[in-house]
């Protein structure tokens, strides 16, 4: 089973990254499986540590893919790193053992710090459909554009029925990524 969170690093100097990112669960440790080349990787095996926070605003989870990160941070407990202010809870994560793959390798985690900070109001469909939004909208390079706009129509259906405030703007800031995506692979650029 794949939990989406978001990860936040941080490199040897202290920049902070934050992606959102299915993790498994394995036992008692978290396997987070980036690929190469990726951000999340370098700084994971630059300090060994990372956050794992849970979070039911989904801009967060947009916001990371269009590059539009307004969320406030909080310094981690534990490990060098730092949680999302605004989380329901978070984990943070040391570096148990790398399994190396030329794709993706695998990063084993133990949870060494736990915090709940909020209770979690409940499932809404169109959190959900945001966030398979935003896992298309990740891989607009590695993806069909015809499964990309069909599974995105399906999902509008939830989104039209059950979105609050925060899931419709995480959903439009998603849609003009995929539509500038897709305009700029064709030579046209919106106006």
């Amino acid at each position: 089973m794949i939990y989406e969170t978001i990860i936040s690093t941080v490199d040897l100097a202290g920049n902070v990254h934050i992606t959102p990112f299915g993790v498994q669960k394995k036992d008692s440790l978290i396997v987070i499986s980036p690929f190469k080349p990726s951000t999340t990787l370098e700084n994971i095996l630059a300090t060994e540590c990372a956050v794992m926070n849970l979070t039911d605003d989904v801009r967060v989870f947009a916001g990371a893919i269009v590059k539009t990160q307004t969320h406030a941070i909080l310094p981690a407990t534990l490990v060098k790193g730092f949680r999302l202010a605004d989380t329901l809870s978070h984990d943070e994560l040391r570096l148990e053992k790398v399994v190396d793959d030329p794709v993706r390798p695998q990063l084993w985690m133990r949870s060494v710090h736990q915090e709940t900070h909020q209770p979690f109001a409940g499932f809404n469909r169109a959190q959900a459909a945001v966030i398979e939004l935003a896992v298309l909208a990740s891989r607009l390079n590695r993806l069909p554009q015809d499964k990309v706009l069909i599974e995105r129509a399906y999902l509008q259906i939830a989104i039209d029925k059950t979105a609050g405030e925060r899931e419709l703007q995480a959903w439009q800031w998603l849609v003009e990524k995929i539509d500038g995506y897709y305009a700029e692979q064709s030579g046209f650029t919106q106006a």
